[in-house]
């Protein structure tokens, strides 16, 4: 769907799973969901977050792949591992800032949201978000987002030295830079 963009915005996320049921049922995905939901702190809260792939400008997920089974398609979105080529070394795994691919044991293969690639390139959603009851998985174009969210998207990710950028967008409430300088404070006082 041209001008639609990838959304995640965790304040929205219920828990629910159901984007992991309909990821499952893909036709490309057999029966395995790509993407997962994550609870952030059991002890303290019951918040959850979808986690899918970012799809990264420099996948950092491909550049450790020794086995070059790991390809960024021309409109930027990752994809799983070749499977004649994946070797199941797992540096992949390690690599990802956003701890995204996964080694299924069964296929000894690289599995990770492409973001229904088969659906996308044809002009259709993501599974996951054609279900989402809350719209923490959303594929809309921008203006959707402006107009209805009060949280920023952002697509740039500071690890450490690293910047990433992405196709998909995190919805943030605050500005990206004041969220970095929020975690840079955070960070010292907890150096002290």
């Amino acid at each position: 769907m041209f001008g639609y963009e990838f959304y995640i915005d965790p304040s929205r996320c219920i828990g629910c799973r159901a984007c992991e049921a309909a990821c499952a049922e893909c036709e490309t995905h057999r029966g395995v969901s790509m993407i997962h939901v994550d609870f952030l702190d059991r002890r303290e809260t019951t918040a959850t977050v979808p986690t899918v792939c970012m799809h990264c400008e420099k996948p950092t997920c491909a550049e450790v792949c020794p086995a070059d089974a790991i390809k960024r398609t021309e409109d930027g979105v990752v994809q799983s591992s070749l499977k004649p080529r994946c070797v199941a070394c797992r540096n992949c795994e390690m690599a990802c800032p956003f701890g995204v691919p996964r080694i299924l044991s069964l296929s000894a293969q690289m599995t990770k949201c492409d973001m229904c690639y088969d659906r996308t390139s044809a002009g259709k959603r993501p599974m996951c978000a054609t279900v989402c009851p809350s719209q923490a998985l959303a594929y809309v174009q921008p203006a959707v987002i402006a107009r209805d969210r009060r949280a920023h998207p952002v697509d740039v990710f500071r690890f450490g030295n690293q910047t990433v950028r992405t196709k998909v967008f995190m919805m943030a409430p605050l500005s990206a830079d004041t969220i970095a300088v929020d975690v840079v404070d955070y960070m010292w006082e907890d150096a002290r």
